[in-house]
């Protein structure tokens, strides 16, 4: 148990407890050992169905929210302030079943990122996430989310 990380990525499954989460149906799946990519899953269930019996989009979006954000955060550590910017959804076929979306960022770009900031002291970064169709591997929406990553001050 005294292994680097376990805490981190024990951390982290507790967002399937958290009450938006755990409302919608959203599971957080996997993190890897480097902590560089999540995966999420979310089935059609009565709580994020809407009105013509797919998936909710604020379900959709939810199950996206956080991840990019989290995993600048854990590489580029305290020294910097990481916030979810914005975001855009574009839906492209009715969630019709299990989704599933990954998010993953290369260490190679999490090493831009902590360079060009200490360059600038502060920027924004725009990742894109698929949401897929579990069954039929069919994009459901995109989602893109910008990410402002600024180094601290010292104090």
């Amino acid at each position: 148990m005294s292994q680097p990380g376990f805490l981190q990525r024990l951390k982290f499954h507790f967002f399937n407890f958290y009450p938006p989460y755990f409302g919608a149906g959203i599971k957080v799946k996997a993190l890897n050992k480097e902590r560089t990519l999540f995966s999420t899953t979310m089935k059609l269930t009565p709580f994020n169905k809407n009105y013509v019996g797919t998936q909710f989009g604020g379900s959709l979006y939810s199950m996206c929210d956080p991840f990019y954000m989290l995993i600048l955060m854990e590489h580029l550590g305290p020294g910097y302030l990481v916030w979810d910017k914005a975001a855009t959804i574009r839906f492209i076929k009715p969630g019709e079943g299990t989704v599933r979306a990954e998010f993953y960022i290369p260490k190679e770009k999490i090493q831009e990122i902590k360079d060009e900031t200490d360059r600038k002291r502060k920027m924004d970064v725009t990742f894109t996430a698929q949401i897929l169709d579990v069954k039929t591997g069919k994009l459901v929406a995109e989602v893109d989310k910008v990410i402002y990553v600024r180094k601290k001050l010292k104090e």
